[in-house]
């Protein structure tokens, strides 16, 4: 284990040292380049390497593209589009697998199709039928991936200490990006706490009509296998193939989504349409939920407010909240010389990025414009908030997203606007601020003269 780690951090060391050098070529011959064409740039670089180094790597730049707090659109369009594309374990293994995890437990699988219906870095879905006919999803950990995931955490984490040394780098916060995937890839590998997030989310939405997850089966659930029944239906991803009732499909999705961030504060946080389902009953049902994230209670309310502001578009409350809030704020980068936050300035940006929506009715502003512009203003200031409100904000955004597609009418802050306000009084009382605000900007009111 040790050889084939060292083997491996030279390999990863080369792909990196060659990504770099890629870089500053294609910088050499492209010439003059704006700031946004040098942000895509890297953000292709930086994906062609997570390809080339293998399944984590790719699952690490995935979840780097849910971070618009961190990551700029130069960086993120090119990483979401990052695919796991790894071939299935043989069926000798996988039936190997089961028979140890499941013992004799395993007759009770009748029939196991050997080609799995999807296969990703950590598992592999095949379908099967059980003994009583039920036809179900039985999720399979690949052999010895968690042995695979540690070294590949390690060495991650090393090269991203490496990479923050450098200054165009370091804003990314790539080691503390490696801590949290490590943390988040493996808890991926217990299916067992993956079944624990099914059953609180069946809970969450047993009194939501036509919102579901897949039913669990315990006794033929492992930390290593986990047998769900098996849903039929359309993925998000393809809203175009979905019949019936589509508007209804809208509000169910988006209402159950709204209530997950903002009255359960238990949010799936690898929320995208591929791990929704409409079904041909004309229900919205989300899988694939090993990932998830939960808001601590003392900061429901902060977040709350936070998107109160964001639906009135008070764009000098917006950047109080995320200010007072954020766990770490840096100094813009057109004022590195300077060891003083330039507030006024940072308020007058957000201000000045809502005026522009000023006098539009709801309706006709997408939230997921509105957030991505927010976003671009934290970056610029360096101002980080927390990681479980980016989850939340992605959740809004395919929300939105998805419920468009279905229903080009829906508008999703009028959607949960009678949600905040009952959040509102269930959570009265919030975390306290970091900090305060020292200097308002020239947008506050001014006393009489």
């Amino acid at each position: 284990m040790t050889f084939w780690l060292f083997l491996r951090s030279i390999w990863i060391g080369l792909v990196l040292i060659g990504a770099l050098m890629s870089y500053g070529v294609r910088r050499l011959f492209r010439g003059r380049m704006t700031v946004d064409q040098r942000e895509r740039l890297r953000g292709e670089v930086m994906a062609r390497a997570c390809e080339r180094l293998g399944a984590t790597f790719i699952k690490f730049g995935q979840i780097l593209s849910t971070r618009p707090d961190l990551l700029g659109p130069g960086y993120i369009e090119p990483l979401a589009r990052l695919q796991d594309r790894v071939r299935p374990e043989s069926p000798r293994a996988i039936e190997k697998l089961l028979t140890r995890e499941l013992g004799e437990r395993r007759i009770h699988l009748a029939s196991l199709d050997p080609v799995p219906l999807a296969a990703a870095s950590v598992a592999q879905v095949h379908v099967a039928v059980l003994d009583s006919g039920e036809k179900v999803a039985v999720k399979v950990q690949r052999p010895g991936v968690d042995r695979k995931i540690e070294g590949d955490v390690a060495i991650l984490t090393f090269w991203a200490k490496v990479l923050s040394l450098l200054p165009a780098l370091k804003p990314l916060s790539l080691a503390g990006a490696a801590g949290h995937f490590g943390e988040a890839l493996k808890g991926q590998l217990d299916f067992l706490r993956e079944a624990d997030n099914n059953r609180r989310f069946a809970f969450n939405f047993k009194d939501v009509e036509g919102m579901a997850v897949p039913r669990v089966h315990p006794g033929l659930s492992t930390r290593r296998v986990l047998t769900m029944e098996f849903i039929e239906g359309v993925k998000g991803s393809e809203p175009e193939k979905v019949g019936g009732d589509r508007a209804r499909l809208a509000r169910i999705g988006a209402g159950a989504i709204l209530k997950m961030v903002f009255t359960d504060g238990f949010a799936h946080a690898d929320l995208h349409p591929g791990n929704i389902i409409l079904t041909p009953d004309q229900r919205v049902v989300m899988i694939d939920l090993g990932m998830v994230a939960e808001i601590p209670g003392e900061l429901m309310r902060p977040w709350i407010q936070t998107f109160m502001a964001l639906s009135q578009q008070n764009g000098a409350e917006v950047a109080r909240l995320l200010y007072v809030h954020a766990p770490e704020v840096g100094r813009p980068r057109k004022a590195r010389g300077d060891d003083d936050f330039d507030y006024a300035a940072y308020e007058a940006d957000c201000v000045a990025w809502f005026n522009r929506w000023a006098g539009k009715p709801l309706g006709e502003i997408e939230a997921s414009v509105v957030v991505t512009g927010v976003m671009g203003i934290l970056r610029r200031y360096r101002v980080r908030i927390d990681p479980s409100f980016t989850v939340v904000q992605v959740a809004l955004l395919v929300a939105e997203g998805l419920g468009k597609q279905l229903d080009p009418s829906l508008d999703i802050v009028q959607l949960a606007f009678p949600i905040l306000v009952k959040a509102v009084v269930a959570n009265p009382v919030g975390r306290e601020p970091k900090r305060e605000v020292r200097l308002r900007a020239a947008s506050a009111p001014r006393p009489a003269a």
